[in-house]
């Protein structure tokens, strides 16, 4: 009895330290699987930075809205003191300067003083260049779509016309018509008809002339 109680007693003291080195040998012997090992089983680590929906999505050039309007062939008729009279295909929104360039410049002879090289291009409109100490010629030239005219009577609204459009006046040519429309841009728009008066070079027997053709609105 006092045999098997000295075993008895010695056991247990031995239990707990027979178990802890049956766990720490099973650690160190039979090593766990990392979990990238088992995240590489599945093809991908679990340290791997995991990607966003949106990183996943693919990245699209931003649409720009283009400002620019949609370019369209006119025919403009180029004569007189130019190098190449005749006619050409211009874009709208050309000027004068670009429809003389295109005829290939002035000639030695001509007088440009009259005419007005920013001036805005119209289809079917003339572009005549006089040589020194000529009249010009009056063209009639197409309805703009800035002028406003009465339907019965195609009356030109002096608040909207363009050069061209004064033109098409009784007793305004070139140089009448670039000085009102110069007046228009320094002082505002006519208040009444009379006003045009105040325009260099248009007196009362002009406007006698210009008033059944003119109108404010």
């Amino acid at each position: 009895m006092l045999i098997r109680s000295f075993f008895t007693e010695k056991w247990r003291t031995l239990i707990i330290p027979i178990a802890a080195f049956a766990v720490l040998s099973t650690v160190l012997f039979f090593p766990q699987e990392q979990p990238d090992q088992l995240s590489e089983e599945h093809g991908q680590s679990l340290f791997e930075p995991i990607e966003t929906a949106e990183q996943n999505k693919e990245v699209e050039a931003p649409v720009e809205l283009v400002a620019e309007a949609i370019t369209v062939a006119i025919l403009v008729d180029v004569k007189g003191a130019v190098k190449h009279p005749g006619l050409y295909s211009m874009q709208d929104g050309d000027r004068l300067l670009d429809a003389i360039d295109k005829a290939g410049g002035y000639t030695d002879a001509a007088d440009t003083r009259l005419l007005n090289h920013a001036q805005r291009l119209q289809d079917e409109s003339v572009v005549y260049v006089p040589v020194a100490g000529e009249e010009p010629p009056v063209y009639e030239q197409p309805a703009s779509a800035s002028s406003s005219s009465d339907s019965s009577t195609s009356k030109v609204n002096i608040n909207t016309a363009n050069e061209n459009d004064f033109q098409t006046l009784p007793g305004i040519g070139p140089a009448k018509a670039l000085a009102i429309v110069q007046y228009r841009e320094e002082h505002g728009a006519f208040s009444q008809l009379d006003e045009i008066k105040n325009v260099s070079g248009i007196g009362d027997k002009t406007f006698e002339k210009l008033e059944p053709h003119i109108i404010l609105n």
